[in-house]
């Protein structure tokens, strides 16, 4: 029981400093134009059309289809396939899915 204890403290510790990458990756790469919470409620992005990525649009996409347009880019968002590795776009895919779920930092 002491070890599953032990374990599962680990994969909370672990879990938690998964999200902090993540979110420090959005912020770095995403941010600038989705704002901070993902909206795209910033002047740039309302400039340039930058979808929500809370919206029913956006989060009815498979993970395939949100991996591509991260990795290759849409109309003016640049491609991030060089710039990330497989596993950090993976990691934003996810921290992405995230967001729209409610209690997530998005909807304070």
């Amino acid at each position: 029981m002491l070890a599953f204890l032990i374990s599962g403290t680990a994969y909370a510790a672990s879990s938690g400093t998964e999200h902090a990458e993540s979110q420090a990756l959005f912020k770095q790469n995403c941010a600038m134009c989705h704002g901070p919470d993902g909206k795209g409620d910033t002047p740039i992005a309302k400039k340039l059309n930058v979808p929500d990525l809370l919206s029913p649009a956006v989060q009815k996409k498979t993970n395939a289809e949100l991996t591509q347009v991260v990795e290759n880019g849409k109309q003016k968002m640049p491609a991030f396939k060089s710039k990330l590795k497989p596993e950090q776009v993976k990691d934003l895919v996810t921290y992405i899915r995230g967001l729209a779920k409610p209690g997530s930092t998005a909807h304070k």
